[in-house]
């Protein structure tokens, strides 16, 4: 395939935008080469300023889970813009939206919205301290809740230690907050719990990580956790950003049949526009501004563009639940396909999957949390990665990221995939 304006475009966007993204792995840094600069998609189908057609296995990091330009939301955004495009003002389809949201996941009954799933952890962590009067949090090596500074936190020298900043601009006295624990080891939870007796506001994890690859939590491990929280007065923040909506009609906690305390949403939400959301039982939501004292605040928030992409994308979802057994049938179907593809190439790999989240690790150790994850071959996943990319496969340019797939994908997709990496010599 050819990339020539993608990269003369690249080269004008460093002269004005750091790296040339605006958000780094776009800058296909982990596996080198010239990021692809797409002018339309539709369904499956990405199309590149090359005029190259791409089966696309990301759906924008998660949100398009009906596919690219789908039409009722296309529509709805499209009717909404003709009346304004924001109003800094309450509009009427922000209940609805919240309404139709509060009928589909258990346990929560109020929601606000925000503009990313950012945010929305941001918030959730800000009203669980508030709620709590305790000021530490315990978050997991390889989970990603976006970039404010609590969360790019790394750990210490030893499990019990604080954590320490990994990103400049993070303060000292921020990372002293926020204790870095492992995933899928309650053992690790549990020894920070005693360390720091009734300092810990709570405890926020991916129920599904997506941000290490597709990792599974143990059954024991995440029930250990929520009995943890709930025996040491800590609330469970479920960051289900790309969980939420994609997994079920009620996301992780209902797949799982676990009960967090607060639980953050994105991507799916807004269809596609920039949303986020967070949500808990009234009696935590009720210490939020302008009900309580815990304030957040965004002019953008509730945008009646966002807001109407979001009601029509869960509109759908709500009513055709069949979407999510579809999509799990496909993704399983993959998984089947690059199974028997890999194998016989006899070489090191390991394929983790949950519904319609996929990941392919190249390492002989079962992935189970960021340090296995992290021993995965990254000079044979740039191959596999500009292999695949070369036979019209768009896959996540980063070993540590799901693929998430959109019910638009066909069996035919699916095949041509699994054909392509037939073809791949690794």
């Amino acid at each position: 395939m050819i990339y020539k304006r993608s990269s003369t475009l690249f080269n004008e966007a460093k002269q004005y935008i750091p790296g040339g993204v605006n958000s780094p792995v776009r800058a296909f840094n982990a596996v080198g080469g010239t990021p692809i600069f797409v002018k339309e998609a539709k369904g499956a189908y990405l199309y590149d300023e090359d005029g190259n057609k791409l089966i696309d296995y990301i759906a924008s990091w998660g949100p398009l889970i009906l596919g690219h330009a789908h039409e009722p939301v296309i529509n709805a955004v499209i009717e909404k813009a003709k009346k304004g495009t924001s109003f800094g003002m309450p509009t009427e389809i922000e209940t609805e939206l919240a309404k139709l949201a509060v009928s589909m996941v258990p346990n929560i009954d109020k929601i606000r919205f925000v503009n990313s799933g950012t945010e929305a952890c941001m918030s959730a962590v800000r009203l669980a301290r508030g709620y709590t009067g305790k000021d530490k949090i315990i978050k997991f090596a390889g989970c990603y809740h976006g970039h404010s500074d609590s969360f790019l936190i790394q750990a210490g020298s030893g499990a019990v230690t604080f954590g320490s900043p990994n990103s400049p601009g993070v303060t000292q006295g921020t990372a002293k907050d926020t204790l870095l624990a492992n995933y899928n080891d309650l053992k690790s939870v549990e020894a920070l719990v005693a360390a720091n007796k009734n300092e810990i506001a709570a405890i926020i994890i991916e129920p599904i990580a997506g941000n290490m690859g597709c990792i599974i939590p143990s059954e024991d491990f995440i029930k250990g956790l929520r009995e943890l929280c709930t025996q040491h007065g800590i609330l469970l923040i479920f960051d289900e950003v790309m969980t939420g909506f994609r997994l079920a009609k009620g996301g992780a906690q209902e797949v799982l049949g676990i009960d967090a305390d607060i639980v953050t949403f994105g991507k799916v939400i807004g269809g596609g526009l920039p949303v986020g959301a967070f949500a808990a039982r009234k009696e935590i939501m009720g210490y939020l501004a302008p009900e309580g004292p815990v304030y957040q605040a965004g002019t953008l928030s509730g945008n009646p563009l966002a807001m109407s992409a979001g009601l029509a994308m869960l509109t759908e979802l709500n009513n055709n639940p069949d979407i999510f057994r579809s999509l799990a049938d496909k993704t399983a179907y993959l998984h089947k396909g690059l199974d028997a593809v890999l194998a016989a190439k006899n070489i090191p790999y390991q394929i983790n999957r949950f519904g319609s989240m996929i990941s392919v690790h190249f390492t002989d150790e079962p992935v189970v949390d960021f340090t296995s994850s992290a021993k995965g071959n990254n000079e044979t996943f740039k191959k596999y990665f500009h292999g695949m990319l070369a036979k019209g496969i768009y896959l996540p340019p980063s070993a540590f990221e799901s693929y998430f797939l959109n019910d638009a994908i066909s069996y035919d997709d699916l095949d041509a995939t699994i054909k392509a990496l037939k073809e791949l010599e690794l």
